[in-house]
């Protein structure tokens, strides 16, 4: 067992017994003969005592040398001890969210007897729906993204300094060509874009990297904007140095936080040196500017790109917070397999609000009056390769409006699958001075709910299952206000 894990833990005990005991730290000080510095040292995890003075602290406070030195925890610290014991407060950098760990770990130890339940609560739920220590990364970073409103700075000035140090024209569509040459001049990689193809247990990845070779293995199904993307992040991961990192794409599993950390940030790069902020600002200004929405304009901004409209929408959620102050905004993407009624959300950012459109694991049916769906169904039936659509979508549950643009793609990598990615935007005072278009232009509304099982829509001719999440509450509902009656009655 570690030596860390060893004193924290006989720290958290020394002030637990110090506190049922009234004693302050000068008292304890007092009454043992050690110093006050000494003794919060020990409570905070630094330093471990040796056995006499063990032995002074068991003897004062009245506890059994055995009970002090013994690691298990007691039913009110048993939460700390989990977490301890887990390392997740080792694998994941709290300082990115400007906490320090002692500090974390000293709020658990003095929060009352009802946190530590919670806490307990939270390890139990997560247990029982599998939350695992890939998820609780993947929200982790995403937790991070909302924090800084997904904008990060020093990415975006690492991408101006690659583009000029290997002289790179920003300013017209980036080639996988020119990042190839770059890969293999200045790094001295080899591109294998033959072998993944010939293992059908890899057929879902588009690279595999070997890094004591430097050997990149491409799958030759990608398109060209794919390939660009994927040597994009190599070059990130070389240029920003990064050590942790992972070895496919898309990820299999990762180590440590690191790993996901730097995939995330090696992305950002990739997405801003693809689609500079620059020139992607001007073009959504030109967009915005017009009086009523010009879809052939939008579409030809998004293929004047080297990229996937997945890559374009992502890149959205960096710039609208940054260049135009629309920060209250979230990011969906969803997947589909043709004749299939099933619809997973498998990818969510929520900047700001915590947006009505989240996923949930209850097997409920996602309201099919969502334009995100409704591209879906669009391209399983048609021959086109890309479908974009664009709805006001109104909560009445909320009270809270939002212009979602949607756009369906095949997934190139697995038949009869497609995917669609969507940017809603909140319709607010700010969304409507810089979006000159959304007074104009008649866009299609709909009163939208997040699952059939919660929406109180009457008559909905797309609902998929009854209202019973309502019906439920409801019935509680009538129950208090009959209890309640009766309490008034006989009282």
């Amino acid at each position: 067992m570690e030596e860390e894990y060893i004193k924290l833990i006989f720290g958290l005990k020394l002030k637990q017994k110090r506190s049922e005991k009234n004693l302050s730290l000068f008292g304890l000080s007092k009454l043992s003969g050690l110093s006050k510095s000494y003794l919060n040292e020990i409570e905070k995890g630094k330093k471990y005592p040796k056995p006499d003075k063990i032995s002074i602290l068991s003897e004062k406070l009245d506890i059994p040398y055995d009970q002090m030195v013994s690691l298990k925890l007691d039913k009110n610290l048993a939460p700390i001890g989990e977490i301890l014991k887990s390392k997740i407060l080792k694998e994941i950098p709290l300082e990115l969210f400007g906490i320090k760990e002692s500090n974390l770990i000293d709020i658990v130890a003095n929060a009352p007897a009802k946190v530590n339940a919670f806490i307990s609560t939270i390890i139990e739920i997560a247990q029982n729906y599998n939350f695992s220590r890939e998820s609780f990364y993947l929200a982790s970073v995403r937790s991070f993204q909302e924090a800084n409103n997904n904008y990060f700075d020093d990415i975006e000035q690492s991408v101006l300094a690659f583009a000029k140090a290997y002289q790179i024209d920003l300013m017209q569509p980036i080639t996988s060509t020119e990042l190839e040459e770059i890969l293999i001049e200045e790094f001295g990689y080899t591109i294998n874009q033959t072998e993944l193809d010939k293992h059908q247990a890899l057929d879902n990845l588009r690279s595999v990297f070997v890094p004591k070779t430097k050997t990149l293995l491409l799958a030759n199904r990608m398109d060209e904007a794919q390939r660009t993307f994927i040597y994009a992040k190599e070059l990130a991961y070389n240029f920003l140095e990064y050590k942790e990192r992972l070895y496919t794409f898309s990820w299999i599993k990762f180590e440590n936080f690191d790993q996901v950390l730097n995939n995330f940030y090696a992305s950002y790069f990739a997405g801003a040196l693809i689609l500079p902020k620059e020139i992607l600002t001007q073009k959504l200004n030109s967009l915005f500017s017009k009086k009523t929405f010009d879809e052939n304009l939008f579409l030809d901004i998004i293929q004047s790109f080297n990229a996937s409209p997945e890559s374009f929408y992502q890149r959205l959620t960096n710039i609208l917070p940054e260049e135009f102050n629309i920060q209250n905004l979230f990011f969906l993407r969803f997947t589909h397999r043709k004749d299939s009624e099933k619809f997973h959300l498998k990818k969510e950012l929520h900047l700001s609000h915590q947006h009505s459109p989240t996923a949930n694991e209850t097997n409920e049916h996602y309201c099919r009056r969502w334009v995100s769906l409704n591209v879906l169904k669009e391209i399983s039936t048609s021959k086109k390769d890309h479908i974009f659509d664009m709805q006001i979508s109104n909560y009445p549950s909320d009270n809270m409006s939002y212009l979602i643009l949607s756009s369906a793609t095949k997934d190139p990598f697995r038949e009869h699958y497609f995917r669609s990615i969507s940017i809603g935007l909140l319709i607010d005072k700010q969304l409507k001075k810089k979006l000159n278009f959304l007074a104009h232009t008649k866009i299609l509304k709909q009163d939208v709910g997040v699952t059939c099982e919660r929406c109180a829509i009457k008559d909905c001719e797309v609902r998929q299952a009854p209202a019973i999440r309502l019906e439920i509450q409801a019935k509680n509902k009538q129950i208090e206000l009959v209890v309640e009656d009766l309490k008034n009655r006989f009282s």
